[in-house]
């Protein structure tokens, strides 16, 4: 092996290894790439420093064929001592002329939600899960849906 490539290995090694990670990251795929208003993925996180703020992230990954500009999606969240709470957000997939305005790579489309600065008030166990509410029972061409969790420094 020669040192360039050694550099090259290092280097990168050096990038990659001062990445941050986020606190929670985990996705849900789904079966068949579609989401029957039945199937509400659910996400498990111990929440221990109630003094930090949080950034919450939703990432959608949907098909090129999928058949909306948007989804509607509830977010209900039960806290350690079962505080239950339920919000609805809209999803844009498309603008208005249809041109796809999260990240597309082939025939994927990644579309983020960022919920910036969050307190929790109790540590412990968390559950948040999150339910399609689009009046169709079923959307298909839905790959995935994840969470992920920054602390904020």
């Amino acid at each position: 092996m020669g040192k360039l490539t050694l550099f090259a290995i290092i280097g990168i090694w050096l990038l990659t290894a001062c990445q941050e990670q986020p606190f929670f990251q985990q996705s849900y795929s789904f079966k068949n790439n579609t989401w029957a208003r039945k199937n509400s993925p659910s996400f498990k996180v111990d929440i221990k420093d109630t003094s930090k703020a949080y950034n919450f992230i939703l990432t959608l990954r949907n098909a090129t064929s999928y058949e909306y500009s948007n989804v509607w999606i509830y977010l209900n969240s039960k806290s350690p001592n079962k505080e239950f709470a339920r919000e609805p957000f809209e999803l844009k997939i498309t603008d208005e002329k249809g041109r796809w305005l999260g990240k597309k790579t082939g025939s994927i489309v990644e579309n983020r939600l960022v919920f910036r600065n969050r307190k929790l008030s109790k540590p412990g166990i968390y559950t948040f899960v999150f339910e399609q509410g689009i009046t169709k029972k079923v959307l298909y061409n839905v790959l995935d849906l994840g969470l992920e969790i920054e602390e904020v420094d």
